[in-house]
């Protein structure tokens, strides 16, 4: 099937032989940007910053990067890019009166079909197998052992640290096509994203999938976080890099800081060293039933790279 190719170098601004310090600098540059919670136009930032977000998601991923790059000479812009031979397993089923996968596209998702095809884990069959949109279903209603229900599918959904803190509505799409008639039908449904989901946790829509003989299997979305350009993730704590001049370390201050609730002030001690964590409680994200996970500040001391002869004066006096 034919995609859309996407030149994820081009997205992030940055050359093919770009390394991964100035990947992550060009993340970060354009995701503080276009965050949504920032930018006038909300809409149009939220899709910039799921582009943004997609283009990291591969090429800040080493792996992801080196099948990126395999495509090579094969790729080529426009809607008409298909993969080189080979490129992507496709897995096929006997099933009564001919061969063939149900192909399910999804919608809303956060990522583009070209990173579904792509990237995207597959949903397993249940016979173990896999489709080229991670859901593929097979297309006999009997066998020998009578009727069948209908197979699970299953598509990541990004989700970002805000839906994680306050939950969100969304609407995800799913195209159910047959290969073998051309027939396609397109099903939206509204999703509950609750506050507190973890990453990698499944939200199950009952009765969503693949539609069988024997009635329909479930749709799952496996949950993504969504790179954030101010922290990191670890179980419900976050980490932020926090730019320090040597003299607010040597000497103490009090700073501002972003959280997902806004800005923080924090104490910084004196005499605080490069490296040094310091904790806001309760500043992280929610966890199912119990309290916020903590917001950590991961001291990083700014060495002024060149001074002036007045300046390099003063750094000898001290």
């Amino acid at each position: 099937m034919a995609v859309e190719f996407k030149d994820y170098y081009q997205i992030l601004g940055v050359p093919r032989s770009a390394s991964e310090e100035e990947i992550k600098q060009a993340f970060r540059k354009l995701a503080r940007k276009h965050h949504p919670d920032v930018a006038k136009d909300k809409k149009a930032a939220e899709e910039k910053f799921k582009e943004i977000n997609e283009a990291y998601e591969v090429l800040g991923n080493p792996e992801n990067r080196r099948k990126y790059d395999a495509l090579g000479a094969h790729w080529k812009h426009g809607a008409e890019f298909r993969p080189p031979p080979g490129w992507h397993q496709h897995v096929w089923r006997t099933a009564p009166g001919g061969e063939g996968w149900e192909e399910f596209e999804f919608g809303g998702t956060g990522f583009s079909d070209f990173f579904e095809q792509f990237f995207g884990g597959m949903g397993a069959s249940r016979f173990g197998g896999a489709s080229p949109f991670r859901g593929g279903g097979w297309m006999g209603a009997e066998d020998e052992i009578g009727a069948q229900r209908g197979r699970d599918i299953e598509g990541d959904v990004l989700v970002t640290l805000e839906e994680v803190l306050r939950g969100s509505d969304r609407h995800i799409s799913v195209r159910h096509r047959d290969p073998r008639t051309g027939e396609s039908r397109t099903l939206t449904y509204r999703v509950r994203i609750p506050a507190g989901v973890q990453e990698g946790q499944r939200i199950r829509l009952a009765g969503k999938g693949e539609v069988g003989a024997a009635g329909a299997g479930d749709l799952y979305l496996r949950v993504k976080f969504a790179q954030h350009p101010d922290f990191r993730v670890s179980g419900a704590d976050l980490y932020h890099d926090l730019e320090l001049a040597p003299w607010e370390a040597v000497l103490g201050a009090t700073v501002e800081m972003p959280t997902l609730d806004g800005t923080a002030s924090l104490r910084i001690p004196a005499g605080t060293t490069h490296g040094q964590q310091l904790r806001l409680r309760g500043k992280g994200l929610p966890t199912t039933g119990g309290p916020r996970g903590d917001l950590y500040a991961v001291v990083c001391i700014q060495t002024p790279t060149q001074v002036s002869a007045e300046e390099r004066k003063l750094w000898e006096q001290l």
